[in-house]
């Protein structure tokens, strides 16, 4: 079966990265791979080798390249597709869950799961709710990193409520067996009792401070 693997990555005279790794998409099914070309992370076209073709998908203001600049590319990403399989060990993903906004209970928030430093893509992505799988979420495409590895995100839609449990599990092919999982748990802290605290001490101390003046005040003038 085809692997994915990183073909090159290079800066060229203009400081602009640019990439290319043959594997499959973030919404891949049995089968699937294709290769990717890219400028800053952002995909310019890609070989498709189940469709046996290539294809731009630059949007349509993006006229600084014609149809015909990546003549050849398909022919040559099958030429090289498993040539430099071998050429970088694979890397498992270092894995961080975290809400997109400040929690609030019964308030919608999004649900990030981050991977990150793995390679070859892809990964496995599973979500789970109080140890019950949920499917509904969705996945970037796969972006490269400065050395060479690929990060992605998983995005979950939630509507938190009070001891719910979510977590993320992520396989990986130099993780076989041991997936790693990540925990995110509601626990929307209580108002803080200490800023009621000092202004009642505050408060206290001040009238007692009135009452003693008034009552030194007072007794001052008696002694007239």
């Amino acid at each position: 079966s085809k692997k994915v693997i990183l073909l090159w990555s290079c800066w060229d005279h203009t400081s602009t990265r640019n990439i290319a790794y043959a594997g499959p998409p973030a919404h891949h099914h049995a089968g699937s791979i294709e290769e990717l070309y890219g400028t800053d992370g952002e995909e310019v076209f890609h070989s498709d080798f189940i469709g046996k073709k290539g294809l731009l998908t630059l949007p349509d203001f993006a006229d600084f390249v014609n149809s015909t600049s990546y003549d050849g590319f398909y022919e040559q990403s099958v030429g090289s597709l498993e040539v430099l399989a071998l050429m970088k060990k694979t890397e498992p993903p270092h894995t961080s869950i975290y809400s997109k906004y400040d929690v609030m209970v019964g308030v919608e928030n999004d649900l990030i799961c981050h991977m990150t430093g793995f390679f070859p893509p892809p990964v496995i992505i599973s979500w789970t709710k109080n140890s019950v799988n949920v499917t509904e979420f969705m996945n970037s495409q796969y972006h490269p990193n400065h050395d060479g590895t690929f990060n992605i995100f998983s995005h979950l839609k939630i509507t938190p409520e009070e001891g719910d449990i979510y977590s993320c599990t992520v396989g990986h092919k130099a993780i076989l067996g041991q997936p790693q999982t990540k925990t995110w748990e509601v626990d929307v802290a209580l108002p803080g009792v200490g800023p009621s605290v000092f202004c009642g001490v505050g408060l206290t101390l001040g009238l007692l401070g009135v009452a003693t003046g008034t009552f030194f005040l007072v007794k001052g003038n008696n002694c007239y």
